[in-house]
């Protein structure tokens, strides 16, 4: 299984990115896809992540501004982000876990892709 995340880049605060992460590879029929972030000097944290049946979750930082979704037969997850603001700049690492369960099966990672908020 791999990973291709895409659609970081440069935003002012308050505008919107779109990030798209495809896999490859046979990942099964439930699973769990979904973004982490890791900035400046920081350790990577759960961004939020969906179930192949639809169960969302989210970081309390980025309810209501970030929503996740996927296009199963694409096997592609996509984080619409918006009303970004400068503490949101970071790598963002798209990922599968090969059960609904973020804590079991095998996890795979696609390579980062840096959004950056600022004026």
């Amino acid at each position: 299984v791999q990973l291709q995340a895409s659609g970081g880049g440069l935003a002012q605060p308050g505008g919107s990115l779109r990030l798209a992460c495809v896999a490859s590879g046979s990942i099964g029929s439930s699973n769990l896809m979904g973004w982490y972030r890791q900035g400046p000097g920081e350790e990577r944290s759960m961004v939020a992540d969906l179930t192949s049946s639809g169960t969302p979750a989210y970081a309390e930082s980025v309810k209501g501004r970030f929503i996740i979704s996927r296009d199963i037969a694409k096997k592609t997850v996509y984080l619409q982000m918006t009303n970004l603001k400068p503490e949101d700049t970071a790598v963002y690492y798209c990922y599968l876990q090969t059960t609904p369960w973020r804590y079991k099966g095998r996890r795979y990672w696609g390579q980062g892709t840096l959004v950056t908020v600022s004026s």
